[in-house]
């Protein structure tokens, strides 16, 4: 044994305990529903709790709440803790209450913008090629410096690139409008589910999970899963993204002598189901690296077999409660299971996990040299907070008195891409607009200058008339050419008798001529 800092799970042969300095190189607790893995977890939480350690984990059953209350023990639980040689203490640990949706704790928001494509396309379950068009999204968007938020910032951002696809085609590969109407169906089957309220401002600040109470105990954050269960996918992908950005802002610090924070998965099964390749390599690198950061990863499920071999390789301390193995693939995870530990020579691994009773489990954790020990049969002991749910008026108390009251439970919405496009949707329309006016006004004077035309025509017409009469008026009587009857007939007689007369007149003169 060692007397370096450690928490105490329980009892075997010998006092079976977990070393702070080793907590980090992360863990699994696993075993069948009803076997008590629920109250290690929370004797895991409260002991790192004790032991100033900040924890974060998912209360899917409810039964979780009860950590932020003094415990009641009845008579099992305080001949267990007489057996161990332990005094109880109720005692509650200082709990901070979470919850996606805003009801059962603070609303934690997230932008969607930090979130990212990959994680987003789990959420809204796209196949390769709508993640590939959602990709293409979130660089427009950067290329652009247009913030995307909330989902109206995704949905107007779809929008927008399905209104400019050739342009956009041309610069990052082709965008289908079948692929963009899909995007667009997933988003509003993910509102449907709730998971709106997840996304948006104010964002969570990781320091806000990472505090301490008064008198240096850690502070345990306990996320409300009830509901969000219900979306499994949006439990798995948020749970994953707090991991990432706790791996991205946490610095750098090797292998303290106690964690920086514990993070407990429940459920973890749901993170790993059907998920892509892209995402079970993000899972595996997030664990293989986040433990230089500080950062613990417990998951919380009911088979390690659930969990792929190189995540589960990466997990060094191990609590295994009773697994029982009726089919051949329960079989084949029982196997598995037991060949995950040490071997113990006192008991066979195999018929142990299939024997143990409920609030046993076996126990291997790591040693001062990062070795795992070998497997003991343990009793769990007791935790000194509540076993059972917190009512709504303690949790209601306990939200009341909280460090981070008031600092994420009113939302802010401030301009992003969805108030950028809609501003520009309105210049384009408004630009539109005043062209149409112009040219209907262009139009109405072009008309109006043709009347114009065509009037003053009409009125220089008219005044050529006008000057016309006039100078008729101003000039003197002319005598008329024109012949009466009378002046024509008397006309025509005269003519005849002079042309009558000129021929005998002439005759005359010639035949006197004629004569001589």
């Amino acid at each position: 044994m060692t007397d370096a800092p450690a928490l105490f799970l329980g009892q075997s042969d010998q006092p079976e305990t977990l070393l702070l300095s080793r907590a980090n190189r992360h863990g699994v607790v696993a075993g069948a529903t009803g076997t008590g893995k629920t109250v290690t977890l929370q004797i895991m939480a409260q002991g790192f709790s004790e032991a100033g350690v900040p924890v974060f984990c998912a209360d899917v059953k409810g039964d979780l709440s009860g950590i932020c209350m003094p415990g009641s023990p009845n008579e099992k639980l305080l001949a267990r803790a007489q057996e161990m040689g332990l005094a109880l203490t109720p005692k509650a640990a200082p709990t901070v209450f979470w919850d996606l949706y805003g009801q059962k704790g603070h609303p934690i928001h997230t932008t969607v913008s930090e979130v990212g494509p990959v994680l987003l396309a789990r959420m809204l379950n796209l196949n390769e090629v709508q993640e590939g068009v959602l990709s293409v999204v979130f660089h427009v968007a950067d290329k652009e410096g247009l913030l995307l938020l909330d989902l109206d910032d995704l949905r107007s951002m779809l929008a927008y690139v399905g209104e400019n696809a050739e342009r956009i085609g041309r610069e990052v590969g082709n965008v289908a409008p079948t692929s963009i109407a899909a995007i667009q169906r997933s988003i509003l089957q993910l509102e449907q589910q709730g998971g709106a309220a997840f996304f948006g401002e104010p964002a969570l600040r990781l320091e806000d999970m990472l505090r301490t109470s008064l008198d240096g105990r850690g502070q345990v954050n306990v996320l409300d899963a009830t509901r969000l269960m219900n979306s499994p996918r949006l439990y798995a992908a948020f749970l994953l993204w707090l991991l990432s950005e706790l791996f991205e802002q946490l610095p750098e610090v090797g292998d303290p002598d106690r964690p920086r924070l514990v993070f407990f998965f429940d459920e973890a099964h749901l993170l790993f189901t059907d998920a892509p390749d892209a995402l079970r390599e993000k899972v595996e690198q997030v664990v293989r690296l986040i433990r230089s950061k500080g950062v613990g990863v417990y998951f919380v499920t009911q088979n390690p077999a659930d969990i792929p071999d190189s995540v589960l390789a990466q997990l060094g301390n191990r609590i295994q409660h009773a697994l029982r193995a009726y089919t051949p693939s329960e079989q084949k995870g029982l196997k598995a299971a037991s060949q995950s530990f040490r071997p113990n020579p006192a008991f066979d691994t195999a018929e142990a996990i299939q024997g143990l009773g409920v609030g046993e489990a076996l126990v291997s954790t790591l040693d001062e040299k990062g070795a795992p020990r070998v497997v003991g049969r343990t009793k769990i002991r007791p935790p000194d907070s509540r076993l059972g749910p917190a009512t709504d008026a303690e949790r209601a108390q306990i939200m009341a008195a909280s460090p981070v009251r008031g600092l994420y439970d009113t939302p802010v919405d401030r301009e992003s891409a969805e108030e950028v496009l809609a501003a520009r949707r309105g210049e384009a329309d408004q630009a539109a607009a005043d062209a149409k006016l112009a040219e209907a006004r262009a139009r109405a004077d072009a008309a109006a200058a043709k009347e114009a035309e065509k009037a003053a025509a009409a009125r220089e017409k008219e005044q050529v008339r006008l000057d016309r009469e006039a100078e008729r008026a101003r000039a003197p009587a002319r005598r008329s050419n024109r012949q009466t009857p009378v002046e024509a007939l008397t006309k025509s007689v005269l003519r005849t008798a002079g042309s009558t007369l000129t021929r005998e007149l002439l005759r005359g003169v010639l035949g006197g001529l004629k004569r001589r």
